[in-house]
């Protein structure tokens, strides 16, 4: 849902040209699967189409070729951590870290709850997002 969501946005903040969106998970499971049919549905019922994404899993030596690597909680953070070079770990951010007023670090995985548990993580996701957002437009000098 994230990457739905931050490509969309990211098109209505005119930042396509400057910014590249992916998403992946960091396990084998589901690859080649679209997003479960509960996602689609809440995305779509804001504007989000997320029926052209596929699951795929992140290969480690992927991690040097991004400027910004948001993990949705702290497991996968830490898996991104583990997996990266010195270098890099500046890179790697909690996705809602910087986001106010949320009262929480993570964004829950919707996968074992019902619709009301996708509508939830769509609305962190989309704070988030706009958070994300506001932060590449200053840094790239885009309003």
């Amino acid at each position: 849902m994230a990457e739905g969501v931050f490509r969309h946005l990211a098109a209505q903040a005119n930042l396509v040209k400057r910014v590249g969106v992916d998403s992946a998970g960091t396990g084998p499971r589901h690859i080649g699967v679209p997003p479960d049919p509960r996602a689609i549905n809440a995305a779509r019922d804001r504007g989000y189409d997320l029926t052209p994404l596929r699951a795929r899993q992140l290969d480690a030596s992927e991690l040097s070729c991004f400027d910004l690597l948001l993990a949705m909680d702290q497991g996968h953070f830490d898996h991104l951590v583990a997996r990266s070079e010195p270098n890099i770990r500046d890179r790697i951010h909690l996705f809602l870290a910087p986001v106010p007023g949320v009262g929480r670090d993570d964004v829950p995985d919707p996968y074992y709850g019902d619709a009301k548990d996708y509508e939830y993580a769509l609305d962190l996701i989309e704070k988030g997002a706009r958070v994300w957002l506001a932060e590449l437009q200053d840094r790239f000098g885009v309003s």
